[in-house]
């Protein structure tokens, strides 16, 4: 009988979960905030920790300060399942950072658009500006598995390292180890997103090189809008989140160019770090 009560407890308490949840999808929208709740990943540089680090923990601090409540997070690591056992649980009211049209949530607009980007070593001579570049065939190249670079890349007969997509960040950075790669000699370059890439590449001793492929010609979608993303029904504190992110771009936009995130404008083309932060610094 013991036996018996040890599986009926997490089913008992699996069913009670998703009655709660239910329930939970029916309540009203918040009118007011006692603390913005923010859903992060405490261990996911460039954008959340623990120590308040990233941009997105600068981010979500000026919102705060808006809102003139304290920020409060909570963590889980950013793999499957991260939205529902967060956000769709109500534990927090706000993940900093979804692409544009992410079914699972109700997005902002986007606050904004980056484009994957080719890390190599200052001293290479490895001039590519599209990932069908003849010059990748051969070549030793990291990519995150399954992520949009992966195919082209095949297709240009580079040699490809995979490094893992789905990961506990508690206990492994696939992405820091993909540019840590690099710069060791282990690969001749990596295609990662370009937030990782800027960031990371830029503290490595010596620096290392970052090319944003605004110029590809393959039909991988290689640039993404980002947004902040909220639960579905909650459309004025979407609109809030919308009326802030229009006024403060200058700020976000300075504090985005601080973690070397190469940014496009809404043509595709690559925005000059040195504009904004003279815009910032005018603002």
């Amino acid at each position: 009988m013991q036996g018996i009560g040890r599986l009926l407890t997490p089913l008992i308490l699996g069913t009670l979960w998703i009655m709660a949840n239910v329930a939970n999808a029916d309540l009203p929208e918040r009118e007011s905030r006692e603390y913005l709740r923010v859903c992060a990943d405490s261990n996911n540089l460039p954008y959340t920790n623990r120590r308040g680090e990233g941009f997105e923990n600068r981010i979500a601090e000026l919102i705060a300060e808006e809102l003139d409540v304290p920020l409060r997070y909570v963590y889980a690591p950013q793999v499957m399942g991260f939205i529902r056992n967060t956000l769709d649980a109500r534990l927090c009211d706000l993940v900093m950072g979804v692409a544009a049209g992410y079914g699972f949530v109700q997005n902002t607009i986007p606050y904004y658009r980056s484009v994957y980007a080719l890390v190599l070593p200052e001293t290479s001579r490895l001039d590519v500006a599209s990932l069908d570049a003849p010059q990748l065939a051969g070549r030793r190249i990291g990519v995150v598995f399954e992520t949009p670079p992966t195919v082209p890349l095949r297709r240009a007969s580079a040699r490809v390292r995979s490094y893992a997509l789905q990961t506990d960040t508690r206990v492994r950075r696939p992405v820091k180890d993909a540019v840590k790669d690099v710069a060791n000699g282990v690969t001749e370059g990596a295609v990662l997103w370009g937030p990782i890439a800027g960031h990371y590449a830029g503290r490595q001793q010596p620096p290392l090189k970052v090319i944003p492929l605004v110029d590809d010609t393959t039909e991988a979608p290689l640039s993404y809008r980002i947004t902040m993303g909220v639960r579905h029904g909650e459309s004025h504190w979407r609109d809030w989140l919308n009326d802030f992110i229009r006024r403060r771009q200058a700020d976000i936009n300075a504090i985005l160019i601080d973690y070397d995130v190469p940014l496009l404008d809404e043509h595709g083309r690559l925005i000059d770090p040195e504009a904004i932060s003279e815009e910032a610094e005018r603002g």
